[in-house]
């Protein structure tokens, strides 16, 4: 078996033996993502959108917040592992409002959704870039990006590090390094993760959006005042919320 391969069938596993506890383990009233979905759900509001997909549900605390605040007349949400979906069934997500599906290859047409929001999903991806492709395929009005930051984890030190190998295009090699060559880290509270940082997909964002912008979610790493106020969220925000919307 191919090391991604191995990689994806052990998160698979991770998740399918942790269903039960999922939403127990993993989704709090104060974290960094219900933070996020306050604010995406200010904005869709203002856009006027009727239509919103969850990448990577899980057991659909998304999908349930878009359907009791969202005024929206469709919600939907895939998830590949079949047990998280089963499990959010039986906690009375509609059947037909989230299914097994893979953000990589999403089932559905261009365009098809105002709105496409992941959550805290990204980092457990080997190539995000990806998802969000296929994420801004099938949008019509915004994407929503709630995930790690790299650049914002850990002691200031290792975050200049950080950025400083980033930007000398020698990020990948050294956290090969770090991860021993296998390029992902395994525990028990996550799974496998990545490194990542949504700053990493701006690019892609930019050249789809037409505004794009960042706010930091959750507690923040300690930052000099004048470096955060130069740097933003990149150095100061583990996790972060990309907002990127479009004319309709």
């Amino acid at each position: 078996m191919k090391r991604d391969d191995e990689a994806e069938a052990l998160q698979r596993a991770y998740y399918a033996q942790t269903a039960a506890a999922y939403d127990e383990a993993h989704v709090h009233e104060d974290d960094g993502h219900n933070q996020a979905l306050d604010h995406v759900l200010s904005v869709i509001r203002t856009l006027g959108a009727t239509s919103a997909l969850d990448v990577g549900a899980g057991t659909g605390r998304t999908i349930k917040r878009l359907m009791d605040e969202g005024g929206l007349a469709r919600v939907a949400g895939v998830e590949p592992v079949a047990e998280l979906v089963a499990r959010g069934h039986a906690k009375g997500v509609p059947k037909d409002a989230l299914q097994v599906g893979d953000g990589r290859s999403l089932p559905f047409a261009d365009a098809s959704f105002d709105v496409v929001i992941e959550t805290g999903v990204l980092h457990h991806v080997k190539e995000p870039r990806v998802v969000v492709r296929e994420m801004m395929r099938v949008a019509r009005k915004a994407v929503f990006l709630s995930d790690s930051n790299r650049f914002g984890q850990g002691r200031l030190g290792a975050r200049l590090a950080k950025l400083g190998l980033y930007q000398a295009r020698l990020w990948p090699l050294a956290n090969l390094v770090k991860t021993r060559g296998k390029g992902y880290l395994y525990s028990e509270g996550d799974g496998i993760s990545y490194s990542y940082s949504v700053f990493d997909d701006l690019p892609a964002l930019e050249a789809w959006a037409d505004r794009v912008y960042t706010v930091p979610v959750g507690p923040q790493s300690a930052t000099p005042p004048a470096l955060a106020a130069w740097t933003g969220a990149l150095l100061s925000a583990p996790q972060v919320l990309v907002c990127a919307l479009r004319k309709g």
